[in-house]
């Protein structure tokens, strides 16, 4: 069986978003994408976050794997092997439509993925997390992450997790659409604000961001926190740029 050396563990590490920013720039800023940006995305994503592998898939809507990025070679077969076997988080975090956060393996009865549990805790994982990668209501793919010690990711680190699975998504639809400037029609969530955590100025930066982009309002949305995440803003000083026409998401210039 695979195994790999593991740099440190949950509690050892802790999230490094000035790193991981500058991984999101630079894959915000690669107009190849494919696997080799993924690649990078998920080295990026163990460098800065309290985790010791990464992995990305695209999947269809039938859960058919397209193409991958990973961290290392054994993140590559242990994600290969969960859409071989069938079994395992991104499976039913790309079914589900929500994240499946598993943070201590050898816990699980052997009725829960029977074959690929064992293989890794074989390869020294004992914690595993899968983020279904989505804007509205197309399902892309998952980011699965794998720790050497049993703990759940702590609030910081989650959140994290969360807007790179968001930049990943993002990623997917432009080398899917092969013009990122070219207009994409995602269907709208069920509520941009459900939780009321945007206020009128985000919902006004949104609209902008639609009309500069050419996109629907769930991926002006996702770019709007991305942009923010990168440039280590909140969402809020991301639109209030937006709004005042100091910025465009599109990197022209107002006229």
């Amino acid at each position: 069986m695979w195994t790999r050396s593991h740099r440190g563990a949950i509690g050892e590490r802790v999230s490094e978003p000035g790193r991981l920013r500058r991984e999101l720039r630079a894959l915000l800023a690669d107009r190849s994408r494919g696997a080799a940006a993924l690649d990078r995305l998920c080295v990026g994503v163990v460098s800065a976050l309290p985790v010791d592998g990464s992995a990305i898939s695209v999947t269809t809507a039938a859960a058919v794997r397209g193409y991958s990025g990973a961290s290392d070679s054994v993140c590559a077969r242990l994600d290969d092997l969960q859409f071989t076997l069938g079994e395992g988080p991104s499976w039913h975090a790309v079914r589900s439509g929500r994240p499946v956060l598993v943070g201590d393996l050898t816990g699980l009865s052997g009725e829960r993925w029977p074959m690929f549990t064992p293989a890794v805790l074989a390869a020294g994982f004992r914690a595993i997390f899968a983020f279904p990668l989505q804007i509205g209501a197309i399902r892309l793919g998952t980011l699965g992450l794998f720790c050497a010690r049993s703990g759940l990711l702590d609030g910081e680190a989650l959140g994290d997790a969360l807007v790179i699975a968001d930049v990943a998504a993002l990623t997917f639809l432009d080398a899917e659409a092969g013009d990122s400037s070219a207009p994409v029609d995602l269907p709208l969530g069920d509520d941009l604000d459900s939780a009321g955590a945007y206020r009128a100025e985000v919902h006004q930066a949104t609209g902008m961001a639609m009309a500069q982009l050419g996109v629907g309002a769930q991926e002006a949305l996702v770019r709007l926190r991305a942009h923010a995440f990168a440039a280590g803003l909140t969402v809020d000083e991301v639109a209030c740029e937006i709004v005042a026409r100091r910025l465009r998401l599109d990197g022209g210039l107002f006229g």
